[in-house]
């Protein structure tokens, strides 16, 4: 008999970020023209789950707060071991006191996005400090089938999103499923802590919606991200596109395994993804 194993849990601290530029304000896009990256980071107002990914004139948007460590070593165990759906609580500051929830995380050194009540944000400011109450990475829940990894994912999470689990596999809905041809920046890079860019043509981006779950054929997410042939990933969509040449809108891989088990049900139309309330904050 097999014994059930539960879940970790450990207490994080991250701070929130403060968006940073290099020795110029610009950056060059795709097609030669130098931009501000307005939202590259930071603490983004204005922006919510289930805004589309073209939303805003940034780069990178994502809603909420990004939130990082000085340290670079526990900066990657805070990308690594938060989850989707964790809870989290401002400590200091004037939004002292305030609860939200991990909605995602991005690379760029190990970034974890949170979201919180609209009233809650706007109080945070860059440096308070914002405890984590990580859970959930590297656990299988019970009964999830084997050839199937799932991963970023708190306890409880996929039974609030359009997720079927039975004896033959894994069902995601999705807003849309794209080939790995399209995937841009996060190749390569370990599926626990890092994203993944969609380099989308504008008709797909402009159907896309923050938190959406959008599915990746032909890639492997188990480890490091990279192509394997009649694999499937699905991810939930973190930020918005960015007009640099290789980079788009971003999702945190959640779900990945062989296209036999993993099967992806593109629903344009109907498509509910990660939303506020999926995350108790409404």
């Amino acid at each position: 008999m097999t014994t059930e194993l539960a879940p970790v849990a450990v207490n994080l601290v991250g701070f929130a970020e403060h968006p940073q530029l290099g020795d110029s304000p610009y950056r060059v896009s795709r097609d030669g023209e130098p931009y501000v990256p307005a939202g590259d980071g930071g603490i983004v107002l204005g922006l919510r789950l289930g805004d589309p990914v073209t939303a805003v004139a940034g780069d990178h948007a994502a809603p909420g707060a990004c939130l990082v460590h000085p340290d670079p070593a526990a900066r990657l165990a805070l990308a690594t071991y938060a989850c989707i759906g964790n809870r989290v609580q401002v400590r200091t500051g004037p939004a002292a006191g305030a609860v939200g929830a991990v909605a995602g995380k991005r690379g760029e050194a190990g970034r974890v996005l949170t979201v919180f009540a609209p009233g809650d944000l706007a109080r945070l400011r860059p440096g308070d400090a914002v405890a984590v109450r990580a859970c959930g990475q590297g656990w299988r829940p019970p009964g999830f089938p084997a050839p199937v990894a799932v991963m970023n994912t708190g306890p409880g999470l996929l039974a609030a999103l359009p997720v079927q689990v039975s004896a033959g596999g894994v069902t995601a809905g999705v807003r849309l499923q794209v080939p790995s041809q399209q995937a841009g920046n996060g190749i390569g890079r370990p599926a626990a802590g890092w994203d993944l860019d969609l380099q989308l043509d504008p008709a797909a981006a402009g159907e896309l919606r923050l938190g959406d779950l959008v599915a990746v054929t032909g890639l492997d997410a188990r480890w490091n991200m990279g192509y394997r042939r009649d694999w499937v990933t699905v991810g939930v969509t973190v930020h918005g596109g960015s007009p640099l040449a290789g980079h788009g809108p971003g999702i945190t891989p959640i779900l990945t395994g062989p296209a036999a088990a993993l099967r992806a049900e593109p629903d344009a139309r109907r498509h509910a993804g990660l939303t506020e309330a999926a995350l108790g904050l409404q």
